[in-house]
């Protein structure tokens, strides 16, 4: 694996400090983790904001938990339990590509194998799966970008709805306020759910740092994980143990001038544990514990559209910085 070790400069279009530790309407969707978290303090640090663009945000639409409640309802409804290798993770992988399409993102599939094994009780074949990447039609290899990421599988008795069709929600929404935007690039991972003990999990946000070119890991200066996001009124918050804190950080500053309410922790149960491994600014939204995870009764029910909408808000705010 390419590794690029995150450097404490500033840098003109991102600040990556280091620290030690949508309101229009539009149409219907088309048819057709373990908790880990350790609380830690909340120290604010000036930094880790996201690249700035050629262009402006202040015009476009608001974010919506409404519409993204509809997005959640489709996933965990409609289409039910995505396993990884599964016909449902694939109707999904479909769903979520023809939403990006839609608001102006070119979009690939990056294929890689998952293993056999357990899928939270359920035996499990080895098979393929997919991450969905969506990059605004502009975007430039060449200068500072971020990437925002939620997994889109389930493990394999459960619809979904909050672990993790509220981060989808959130991303499929973020796409459609930005509308292509170039420097951000979304993507649905698949396989990061486990499949055992120890490091049988997070298999796509791997790969999806394994085929990162020199170029495109270079000018890599954030990423953030959207997962378990639609539950409670207070906004977790977190980074991986032993890697800088600074984005983590600079989100919760973000919250704290929107009047949001965060809980700031270390955890390394989701994709952004991929990233921060391989030396990337990296921290994860949501993980707040609800009686339905990883089970039938995780449904659409137990996700609240405003507390989508206030994760929603954040991220919003947090790419209109500079």
């Amino acid at each position: 694996m390419r590794r690029w070790m995150v450097v404490c400069v500033t840098v003109l279009v991102l600040g990556a400090g280091c620290s030690d530790d949508p309101g229009g309407s539009s149409p219907p969707p088309p048819a057709p983790t373990t908790p880990s978290a350790t609380s830690a303090t909340h120290t604010p640090t000036p930094s880790a904001t996201p690249a700035q663009h050629s262009g402006t945000l202040e015009l476009l639409p608001r974010f919506s938990g409404q519409r993204a409640m509809r997005t959640v309802r489709h996933l965990a409804d409609v289409i039910g339990p995505r396993l990884a290798t599964g016909p449902g993770f694939r109707r999904a992988a479909t769903y979520v590509e023809g939403r990006f399409a839609a608001t102006g993102y070119s979009v690939h599939r990056q294929p890689f194998r998952v293993p056999a094994g357990d899928s939270w009780g359920v035996p499990v074949r080895a098979g393929r799966s997919s991450n969905v990447v969506a990059t605004g039609l502009g975007f430039d290899p060449t200068a500072p970008y971020v990437v925002v990421g939620a997994h889109l599988d389930t493990v394999a008795v459960a619809p979904g709805a909050e672990d993790n069709a509220s981060g989808v929600a959130v991303l499929l929404e973020l796409a459609h306020v930005l509308r292509g935007f170039p420097q951000v690039v979304l993507v649905a991972f698949g396989g990061e759910e486990p499949r055992g003990p120890g490091d049988l999990h997070h298999f796509g946000s791997k790969a999806y740092v394994e085929q990162l070119t020199d170029e495109l890991g270079i000018n890599l200066r954030a990423m953030v994980s959207l997962d378990r996001v639609g539950v409670g009124t207070v906004v977790p918050l977190s980074s991986v143990g032993g890697t800088p804190a600074a984005l983590r950080d600079r989100l919760a500053d973000v919250a704290d001038d929107l009047g949001i309410p965060t809980v700031v922790e270390h955890d390394s149960a989701s994709d952004h544990e991929s990233f921060a491994d391989a030396g990337f600014l990296a921290a994860r939204v949501g993980s707040t514990p609800y009686a339905g995870y990883h089970s039938a009764a995780d449904v659409p029910a137990v996700v609240s559209p405003a507390q989508l909408g206030r994760v929603g808000d954040l991220l919003i705010s947090w790419l209109r910085a500079s």
